[in-house]
């Protein structure tokens, strides 16, 4: 496990300029292969129960922190602190699968329940009844396959939260959408390097 304190893409900052998405299947998770899903799932949960590892992430009042975690099977592992407000923006994963774990507070997920297309647009309208939020108090946690679309937010006015989230493959990218009412635009790619 690292200490230390690596900048995650800020949601805030994302440029306007919309790029291609690559290929559906460029980062396709041959069966079998790394953790699966509740792999993953158990490995937030056990280690958001770490009240030491918890206790030793540094809290920001104005932004997130974070540390990077070694995590099962070669899987990409973050622990994260949410000041309150704070919240990732619509995202997908570039085609890994993972979970996440609330250690403290409680974070809110709002998803789509839909399957994107994997290349060749840049705006969709969605049909309704996709929508789904869910409340994760501490000690809860989720997993999702690889087309899983949401933001994740600290809904709170006073206190921070802290999660654990891994991933598999490790992020090959990470894909930045805009929402206004059914309309999802992707505004930009992210590449690890711009958030290494």
């Amino acid at each position: 496990m690292s200490d230390v304190r690596t900048p995650l893409p800020a949601p805030a900052a994302v440029p306007a300029h919309a790029a291609e998405p690559p290929p559906a299947d460029s980062a396709a998770v041959a069966p079998g292969s790394g953790p699966d899903a509740a792999e993953l799932l158990a490995f937030a949960l056990s280690t958001a129960a770490d009240s030491a590892l918890v206790a030793a992430l540094p809290l920001d009042p104005e932004g997130r922190t974070w540390l990077r975690l070694d995590g099962p099977g070669g899987s990409e592992a973050w622990l994260i602190a949410w000041p309150p407000g704070a919240g990732t923006g619509w995202h997908d994963h570039g085609g890994s699968r993972g979970a996440f774990a609330t250690a403290e507070g409680e974070l809110t997920e709002q998803s789509l329940a839909a399957r994107l297309p994997g290349e060749g647009w840049k705006t969709l309208e969605l049909a309704d009844g996709l929508d789904r939020t869910r409340r994760l108090p501490d000690g809860r946690g989720r997993a999702f396959g690889p087309h899983h679309v949401h933001q994740v937010f600290n809904a709170s006015a006073e206190r921070h939260a802290i999660s654990v989230h891994a991933y598999y493959p490790p992020l090959p990218l990470i894909r930045r959408y805009s929402r206004t009412g059914p309309v999802l635009r992707l505004e930009q790619v992210e590449l690890p390097k711009e958030w290494a």
